[in-house]
């Protein structure tokens, strides 16, 4: 046998396809040589075509086959090139030279903060007596004559006749009174009205309602809270404006911080007070939300007004 033909016949028996025949009679020493062959066959493998019929059962599943035979026979593609990354381009920065404060979470100091515009200057108490009910209406609305203005939603008005006979006085503003933009209103304004045709006043053209501070002042929780001696003192030119500009001659106060804070000190209830230069009298008695609550003291009251209907009589 050719050194060919016994490669090809180790290779085909490797594959399980070989020839399943041998030489009867070897001749001497020539299978030793063929074996002494297949184990010294060098790496290179050369393939004869298999012959297009073999009478052979079928073969058995191909064994596990050393792959440095084949690898030689077949080149491995050679690996891609590595990319080259991009180099890095800094972010821009267009704050660059500010320095960057580091900040929690939660924090929001890094709004800018709007300017707090100044406050207006307050208008003098000169100024005030020489209004008319326009300007005076005007000059309450925009005051900036003490602290209140910087938390007011409203600043309130009085509310009635112009050129009323009778005035009505609260303290201050309460919740609704600011929410409502009007002087003692809801239960209480209506209450009042109640109370006012007791005596045979017509609310409308009768009496001017109005309070001695017109903006509400409050607590720090938000609730509503009796003026300070200093909120009194800043709203007292517009009260006088008011019973200037009406030509009142009774006065009645609802409530007891609207008689202390009329009278600047002691007010009694039960008597006729004087108030001013031109002695204005002035009767106390309990604030409509004040008799809402206690409506046990609405005797009192119906007393107080007979008193005030008396005085003013």
């Amino acid at each position: 046998m050719s050194q060919t033909s016994a490669r090809s016949t180790v290779f085909l028996d490797e594959m399980g396809v070989g020839v399943q025949w041998k030489f009867r009679n070897p001749a001497p020493g020539e299978e030793a040589a063929v074996q002494q062959e297949e184990l010294e066959a060098p790496a290179e493998v050369v393939v004869e075509a298999a012959p297009a019929f073999v009478p052979a059962p079928a073969p058995a599943p191909a064994p596990v086959i050393a792959a440095a035979p084949v690898a030689a026979a077949v080149a491995a593609p050679a690996p891609l090139p590595a990319p080259v990354a991009a180099p890095a381009v800094a972010p821009e920065q267009p704050f660059a030279d500010e320095p960057v404060a580091e900040m929690d979470d939660d924090s929001t100091a890094w709004f800018d903060e709007a300017p707090v515009p100044a406050r207006a200057a307050p208008v003098s108490d000169e100024a005030i007596a020489a209004m008319d009910w326009t300007a005076l209406k005007t000059a309450v609305s925009t005051c900036t004559r003490c602290s209140l203005c910087d938390a007011r939603r409203n600043a309130v008005n009085g509310r009635g006749a112009a050129d009323a006979t009778w005035i009505a006085i609260a303290a201050a503003p309460s919740r609704l009174d600011e929410k409502e933009n009007q002087a003692i209103t809801g239960e209480a304004g209506q209450l009042l009205d109640n109370m006012l045709k007791a005596i045979a006043l017509k609310p409308e053209t009768d009496v001017y309602v109005t309070n001695l501070v017109k903006c509400r002042p409050s607590t720090d929780d938000g609730a509503d809270r009796a003026p300070t001696g200093e909120e009194l003192l800043a709203c007292r030119p517009f009260l006088d404006r008011e019973l200037a500009l009406t030509g009142a001659t009774m006065a009645m106060t609802f409530g007891q911080y609207a008689a202390k804070g009329l009278m600047m000190g002691p007010a009694t209830r039960g008597k006729v007070m004087r108030y001013g230069a031109a002695e204005l009298p002035v009767v106390a008695t309990y604030h409509p939300d004040d008799l809402l609550r206690r409506p046990e003291d609405k005797a009192k009251a119906w007393s107080d007004l007979c008193l005030s209907k008396a005085a003013r009589d």
